[in-house]
Parts: C-alpha cells; structure tokens; sequence
C-alpha cells in the first residue's frame, strides 16, 4: 500500500541468531495484521570473511541486491541502510553499537544491551547527542501475550501487585556439556547464567531452527516491565536487591544465580531466578507457570518459556479462572522490528516499551547483582572506553 513504510536493515554478525531475525524480517506482515511497516535486509557483514557474509545473504534467502561485507566498518558506511541489528556476543556489544551510532545508524542492539551500566549510559547518551534511534532488543516485551498481561495488571484485574515471580532455568551437566572454553562459561566473553547464557534451543513451530536463549535477562526483564515500568509517573523507583551466586569452579562464570529485588514504596518484590544446573520446566510440557504476578485480588500464571510464553491464566480470589493461548506466526522477533520502523517513521528516538532508562535499570541491577556475587569481568571487557 502507499502509505507502508519500508525500513531497511543491515545485519552485523552471521550467527544463529542473526539468521533467526532475518527469517522473521522477511514473514509478510498481513501475517500478523500489520500492513503500515514492511522490511528488506539491505546488507549483512560477517567479521570473518566477505564470503561468510554472501553465504548468510544466501541462506536466509535475502534479496539479490544486498549487498555482503567482509567488515562492520563496510555496512555501517552503506547508504542503503537505516537501521543496523547487532547479533554479535553481549561482549561485544558497547564496540559494535558505538561504531554504528558515530557512523549515523539506527541501532537495534542484542539484549543484554551491554555488559555493564555505565557502557549503556554512553550508549543512551551518543544516540540521543546524534539523534539516532536505539533500543535492546527485547522482543518478549513486543508479544501480544506481554502487552494483554500488561494491560491486565495496569486495569487491575488482580488488584494491587506485591509480587513477581520469573524463572529461566535450564539443567545440564555443565562441564560435561559446556567444559571449559564454550562461551556459555568463558569469562572471557562475559558467559555465565545471569548476563548471557546463549543456550541454544529448538522452537517448536520451526524445529530446524535453533534460538539462542539469554537465561538472566529474561527472568529480570518480567519483574521489570511489570514493578518498574508499569509505575506510573516519569520518576520510578529503582529496586534494592539481594542476591545469591554459585560460581563454575573451572571458570569462575555464574551458574546458578538467585535475586530479591525490593520496591519499598510499591509494597513489591520480584524474584528473579535464573541458572544451568536446575531446569524451570523438566520436560517441556509447561505444566507450572514460569512466571507469577501477584496481586490483592488474584494472580495472572504465565505458561511456556519466559522468553516466547504461549499461554496466561487469570485466577482471581472471587471469579472463575480464565486461560487464555495466544499463537505467534513464527518465531515473534518480527514485532520488535515493526517497533522500531514506527518508532523510525514517526522521529522517536527510543521505544515507549523498551525505553533506554529502563534498559540502563536492568544493567545496573545486573552490576550490583554482581557486586554482590564478586563475579567480574575482564577490564577490556568492562572498559568504557571506544576503541575507533
């Protein structure tokens, strides 16, 4: 139609995760209702080789024009593309958003944003000074499911909230499946269970598709949306935090980590779990709800995986119990995208869903959980500072 904005992409990074996104750019909106935003993959850059990025442009069926660069210095200086989707390791992110925003690039950006607090605040603050637009990538919150739960705890359909509870848990034999080197426990490129953890898992609507999982953000990311961001006012409280850590001998990453984050002025707490050792959901038959929100009047049960849930029960202290499914055409990362070509189209500079505050909040009350498990990185890996 002739009003349908088009916003086109440039891919940094050919991973498994880069190729999942770009499968879901090119689902047909009408699948999903959507007929004011379109996409096209404009280009891709793989940091190995030209021919690793013409291989990905191929293989993800990406039109014959893109162009492949054999560099992230390439793409970013293309004029074909708007906006660049960061699918490199958290690690790497603070370089590699950096070099996109001095390049004058919209920037959607891998959750978790950055390693830590203050390299999201340099992030926020660059973006802003070119007026670029920048979100993390956090496509949970983009679900029909998220926005109705959303909307059900702003009406007050369980009254008022005092609780949250997130698991994202998986159980493995870690060092027999992990060992030493792979990036999920390597220090070296910020692994662990709370900050990454990109466990790999097969979707049940594509099963030859592997989706990488970041464990901890999500966990963090329902307690945030439900006892931070839905605070009303511009001025919203931060939360106090205890928390408890199991370290990986053999590395030192964090592989079983545990957090009370306290809103005294709300009456609130979210408990936010997260870990490699114990499984949240066994046999992935989502029996018990992976997330509870709790109120004065009643709870909403979230079902499925906290980071693609299939299904919500509304159980109210005086009213029968409402379940309600709700089916994504395809993976979801396609409504993240839709948000940020309307956010493009219209001049926004962030997400009204994923604001930048709030993205900050979660790296700092990832850095204190840290602090408080003595679990830090490399100073090249937590450097502030830009290596041009």
């Amino acid at each position: 139609m002739a009003n349908t904005y088009t916003l086109r992409w440039g891919i940094l990074a050919t991973g498994a995760i880069a190729a999942t996104f770009v499968e879901n750019l090119l689902v047909l909106p009408s699948t999903r209702n959507v007929a004011d935003v379109k996409h096209v993959i404009a280009a891709a850059a793989s940091s190995s080789s030209l021919e690793r990025a013409q291989q990905f442009l191929e293989e993800c069926k990406c039109p014959s024009w893109a162009r492949a660069y054999g560099s992230y210095e390439g793409i970013v200086a293309d004029p074909n593309v708007d906006i660049i989707y960061i699918a490199t390791p958290h690690s790497h992110h603070f370089q590699n958003a950096m070099l996109c925003l001095k390049a004058g690039k919209h920037v959607l950006c891998e959750k978790p944003f950055t390693v830590n607090a203050p390299q999201a605040e340099i992030l926020a603050r660059v973006a802003r000074e070119r007026k670029l637009f920048l979100m993390e990538a956090v496509w949970t919150r983009f679900f029909p499911l998220s926005i109705a739960v959303r909307k059900m705890v702003a009406e007050g359909k369980i009254g008022k909230i005092h609780r949250v509870i997130a698991d994202n848990s998986f159980g493995d034999d870690v060092e027999k499946k992990w060992g030493t080197e792979h990036r999920m426990v390597n220090m070296d490129l910020a692994g662990g269970a709370l900050l990454d953890c990109e466990y790999s898992l097969h979707i049940v609507v594509a099963p030859r598709t592997l989706i990488p999982v970041k464990v901890g953000v999500y966990s963090l990311t329902w307690v945030f949306q439900i006892l931070y961001h839905l605070q009303p006012g511009s001025a919203r409280e931060t939360p106090s935090i205890v928390s408890s850590m199991i370290h990986y001998e053999k590395t030192g990453a964090d592989v079983l980590t545990s957090m009370i984050l306290t809103f005294p002025k709300m009456q609130a707490d979210g408990i936010a779990l997260t870990g490699l050792l114990a499984a949240t959901d066994p046999d992935h038959n989502h029996a018990s709800p992976s997330i509870k929100i709790m109120g004065s009047e009643g709870q909403i049960l979230v079902y499925g995986p906290p980071y693609r849930p299939l299904s919500i029960s509304l159980v109210h202290n005086n009213h029968p119990r409402v379940d309600q499914a709700f089916k994504l055409p395809g993976h979801g990362m396609f409504y993240e995208a839709d948000e940020c070509a309307r956010c493009i189209r219209d001049g926004k500079l962030e997400s009204e869903t994923i604001p930048l505050q709030e993205s900050i909040a979660v790296m700092k009350a990832m850095d204190e959980v840290r602090k408080q498990g003595h679990l830090r990185y490399s100073d090249r890996l937590e450097s502030t500072v830009y290596k041009e």
